[in-house]
């Protein structure tokens, strides 16, 4: 009696302990931006431009309308460039967050993505660096980072469109466990949920590492994509920006200037695979 009384002790425990996860719901989620208003709390800037001849600030990054069933929508489009202009290598726009990720916490992000066109090269996440430090290690400003693209990389290996995560070896592609094969490409003009939990304790503590989900396209259920990606730098520092970057490739070898829509960025404490949106 005594080894199933703890038993059914562990049984409970680990139920309160399901339950105690998630818990959380769209009332607990912190708005980081939603597009309805101004972009007066994001900065924009292209820190390689080699345009020729020279195009000043060449990034686009604006808000724009839809139309919904029942209202106006507004969400932000990002490209690196307008179409026929190339050499932009670094177009970041970024945000501070409403609340700092210390070390040690573990905080759900939501966000809506929308790819307007390929072929394109965008990658978004967040740092724990400052506006100077971001604008000095662009891509290495990033830790919790998703991407989306169907450049050709250095080695030869074509990317397919894809949503991607971040891994100690370089990008990996999400998955669809159910069929045990990598995802399909994001289909264009098409809203995506996206929800990734970032564990930002440290390294030794098996965090420096994020989960995501997803819903749309080919899930048409909000289901886990990936387990345990890697933050890329792994400073063990408190995240406090959303990063936004994407860039048109060499002159020589353009990736194109498909654009990205983005919109609803949310932010909660702990797990929370709730939708802010409804």
């Amino acid at each position: 009696m005594h080894s199933k009384h703890i038993l059914i002790l562990c049984l409970f425990s680990t139920l309160s302990a399901c339950s105690t996860i998630y818990k959380s719901t769209s009332s607990d989620w912190l708005l980081i931006d939603n597009f309805e208003n101004s972009l007066s709390d994001w900065q924009s800037v292209d820190t390689q431009n080699e345009t020729k001849p020279q195009v000043k600030n060449p990034q686009i990054t604006v808000i724009q309308p839809e139309q919904t069933n029942s209202s106006i929508n507004h969400y932000l489009l990002k490209k690196p460039a307008r179409d026929g202009i190339v050499g932009n290598r670094k177009a970041l726009s970024y945000t501070k967050l409403p609340q700092a990720v210390e070390v040690g916490a573990t905080y759900t992000f939501y966000m809506r993505i929308n790819v307007a066109a390929f072929p394109n090269n965008h990658a978004f996440g967040l740092s724990n660096l400052t506006p100077a430090l971001i604008n000095k290690h662009a891509y290495d400003a990033f830790e919790p980072t998703l991407r989306v693209t169907d450049k050709t990389e250095s080695n030869g290996f074509v990317n397919d469109g894809a949503l991607m995560v971040k891994t100690d070896s370089g990008y990996s592609n999400i998955q669809n466990y159910t069929t045990k094969q990598s995802a399909k490409p994001l289909q264009t003009n098409t809203w995506y949920d996206v929800w990734y939990v970032v564990n930002n304790a440290a390294a030794s503590e098996q965090g420096q590492q994020y989960d995501v989900y997803v819903k749309g396209g080919e899930f048409n259920s909000q289901i886990l994509v990936y387990k345990n990606a890697q933050f890329r730098m792994k400073r063990e520092q408190p995240l406090i920006y959303f990063l936004a970057n994407c860039n048109t490739g060499p002159i020589k070898k353009p990736y194109g200037n498909g654009g990205l829509r983005y919109d609803d960025l949310y932010m909660s404490e702990g797990i929370n695979l709730s939708n802010p949106t409804q």
